[in-house]
């Protein structure tokens, strides 16, 4: 997947800082010039925001023109004051697009538990039918940023088509059936159905395979829209394409995680399930001993027998069926392979890229899943992210 700035058809985009926290852009909106086939996934915290509630209404019926998007506020645990000032911004902006109201999807991200400041939004929407300008889609990567610290953006020609992906997400990051903030466009002419099929195969092997800390965000969104001006395009390419795009963006997405300093690639083979391969794995990149481990470069490999060893399954595990790998270097197999391998890990772990690979030996299912390093940074950020 190269990293090209292609920009599908037909697609407008406004990004501007209305002061919800700073003066860093925090406010965009995307917009699709006709009707577009459209699907959405979203957060399964049940201290869901509000925007989760009024988008899953709005892309219910797998049409779509508009997405917008405030960072530095959630919105979340705002009660019905919440509802209605979601409500009111999608009303705006329908209003001032000339949409219709259903033809748009809201998302929030930033602090919980403080309502919109909704007078500081009315005015950065009023007059927002002009400021739209074609393509620009890297200035709203910027803008629905909070700690991350660089834009995350994507995109791949298929075909005459053209998919572009932007996401964020730095913390509050292992999502259930779906990401952080994530938005696909495309020309490409895809039906609803196939497109929210596609997209959840695409979420699967991606976004719901990264974790940065455990915690599921409440405002967690994935979402697409494909307009259809380039036409017909083939769809396993397509496919292919959106999920080679979805992993690309989530790997970054981990990579960049709150204070991170290294990408962290659990692979489990040899597992009786798919399952049990995707927990196995979810063990071992969660552990604060393994990551911070990896931080350390500390070639202390029973962390990772360990979190293995805590996976309750329908399958028991073996201890001595199971080998353990750092990228090539291979320093478990049913039995510790001796100390002279420790000098080679802990040179291997100085990496910016830690590969663990592990074998249950217990069947041929497999997982990938993405995490990173846990550093005295990520306390400093999170100590301090409302003041």
């Amino acid at each position: 997947m190269q990293q090209l700035n292609l920009q599908p058809r037909g697609f407008r985009t406004c990004a501007k800082n209305i002061g919800i926290k700073d003066t860093t852009l925090d406010f965009t909106v995307i917009a699709s010039d006709v009707p577009a086939a459209a699907a959405a996934l979203f957060t399964q915290n049940l201290f869901c925001g509000a925007s989760i509630v009024v988008g899953k209404e709005q892309v219910a019926d797998g049409r779509l023109q508009a997405f917008v998007i405030n960072s530095k506020n959630a919105n979340v645990a705002t009660g019905e004051q919440g509802l209605a000032n979601i409500r009111e911004v999608v009303h705006l902006v329908a209003d001032e697009l000339a949409l219709g109201y259903g033809d748009v999807l809201p998302s929030s991200t930033g602090v919980i538990g403080r309502q919109l400041p909704m007078e500081k939004i009315r005015q950065g929407i009023h007059g927002l039918g002009q400021q739209m300008e074609p393509g620009c889609i890297e200035q709203a990567a910027l803008a629905i940023m909070t700690t991350d610290t660089h834009p995350k953006m994507r995109s791949c020609r298929i075909g005459n088509a053209v998919l572009v992906g932007i996401a964020k997400g730095s913390g509050m990051i292992e999502p259930n059936m779906a990401t952080m903030l994530c938005y696909f466009m495309t020309d490409a002419n895809i039906a609803p159905d196939i497109l929210h099929q596609s997209l959840k195969e695409a979420v699967d092997t991606s976004f719901n395979m990264i974790s940065i800390d455990t915690d599921t965000s409440t405002s967690d969104t994935v979402a697409i829209m494909a307009n259809g001006l380039a036409g017909d395009v083939d769809l396993h390419e397509f496919r292919c394409a959106l999920k080679s795009m979805a992993i690309e963006l989530a790997k970054e997405l981990a990579r960049d995680g709150e204070g991170a300093t290294k990408l962290i690639e659990v692979t489990v083979e040899g597992a009786a399930s798919h399952a049990q391969a995707k927990r196995v794995s979810k063990s071992i990149v969660n552990s604060p001993l393994v990551k911070t481990a990896v931080f350390g470069s500390d070639p202390n490999w029973g962390r990772i027998a360990m979190a293995i060893g805590k996976c309750d399954d329908e399958r028991a595990i073996v201890p001595e069926n199971v080998s353990i790998a750092f990228g090539d270097l291979l320093v478990y197999q049913g039995q510790p392979l001796g100390d002279d391998n420790l000098g080679l890990l802990q040179t291997y772990l100085h990496n910016d890229e830690v590969a663990i690979r592990v074998s249950l030996g217990l069947g041929d299912e497999h997982a990938t899943v993405w995490g990173c390093d846990l550093t005295p940074n990520y306390v400093q950020i999170n100590g301090m992210y409302t003041t």
